[in-house]
């Protein structure tokens, strides 16, 4: 195979279900100077076979047997043999339209960007997608970083961006933590001098039917917090204009984490935490109230949370089960 301008990698694990439909888009696309690179991350399903089937079928498609590490540690293995000018990541049970490259990659080599980013589907069985209007634009590191914080047109997710490989010659994935995209993404933008997005919808997000209302709280959870916390001392010192919003995303974090341990009904189990965390939403109830990020019902969940964390309770399991209604 000749030099690959862009290398994907894809993370798989037990992922039979789901495998197929991604690379097939992956080796559809019209952008054909590719590598695909799938990372077996020790799955005990018929994943890793799949797999094997893809790279005998497509000399594009070059596989990695390894022991589970996680998510981090897969696509860091990708990093590593990766020979592509410039990266993409896509998760294993999702798809893409097939020119999602070609529209990320023109982007980028049109305004001599660092990073190209484009709008994303988010799909649920048995429910249409919503079309989101098209904008355009190229804007600095500083921009770029703000546009996160605000979370309205460009995540912090990995999957539907493309990379200079030169942005990934001091950074990795942190292994054995959840929220590995919240640890890297100011890093990776603060290497950035130009940052292009499309808000043009090209990657489809699968969400799974798993109700957030009785999922177990995992101490994990808490690397939220901790990925949150370092965006905002980066944030703090470099981009002191956005201090206010990386602490405004941060109790946001302190909040979806809290949220999550009040739902499964975990509070008892972990007593200090919840009152750590109350007490700082409550000393930075004023940067919640002049957040433009938080919702209302967010705001006035916040507010009750100082007089109450039963009433807090309540109204977060209400707002968890009206969005998991609308979302089915």
């Amino acid at each position: 195979m000749n030099q690959p301008e862009i290398s994907i990698i894809v993370p798989v694990y037990n992922v039979e279900k789901y495998l197929e439909k991604c690379v097939n888009s992956i080796l559809a696309q019209t952008f054909q100077n590719i590598e695909v690179i799938l990372v077996d991350d020790g799955s005990t399903d018929n994943s890793p076979l799949l797999c094997d089937a893809f790279a005998r079928a497509d000399d594009r498609v070059r596989v990695i047997h390894k022991e589970n590490g996680g998510l981090s540690s897969a696509r860091n293995a990708g990093i590593k043999v990766a020979k592509g000018k410039y990266y993409g990541f896509i998760d294993s049970d999702d798809y893409i339209a097939d020119d999602m490259y070609q529209v990320l990659y023109d982007n980028l080599v049109e305004a001599d960007a660092d990073l190209s980013f484009c709008g994303e589907y988010d799909v649920y069985d048995n429910q249409e997608i919503e079309i989101k209007s098209i904008e355009k634009k190229v804007v600095s590191s500083q921009e770029a970083i703000k546009l996160v914080l605000e979370g309205n047109i460009i995540n912090m997710h990995a999957y539907n961006k493309l990379y200079k490989r030169t942005l990934f010659h001091h950074v990795r994935y942190p292994e054995g933590k959840y929220y590995e995209d919240a640890f890297v993404i100011i890093d990776l933008l603060s290497e950035c001098e130009k940052v292009v997005y499309t808000t043009q919808q090209k990657y489809y997000y699968y969400h799974r039917d798993n109700s957030i209302t009785t999922q177990a709280f995992s101490p994990k959870q808490f690397h939220r917090n901790e990925a949150h916390q370092r965006n905002y001392q980066i944030i703090r010192k470099k981009y002191p204009e956005l201090k206010k919003l990386a602490l405004g995303r941060l109790c946001w974090s302190y909040m979806m984490v809290l949220d999550g341990m009040l739902q499964s009904n975990s509070e008892n189990e972990y007593q200090r935490e919840v009152k750590e965390m109350r007490h700082f939403l409550r000393r930075n109830l004023k940067i919640i109230l002049g957040c433009p990020f938080l919702t209302l019902p967010r705001k006035i969940s916040a507010c009750v949370l100082g007089v109450s964390l039963k009433g807090y309770k309540r109204l977060s399991t209400f707002h968890a089960r009206k969005y998991l209604k609308n979302n089915r």
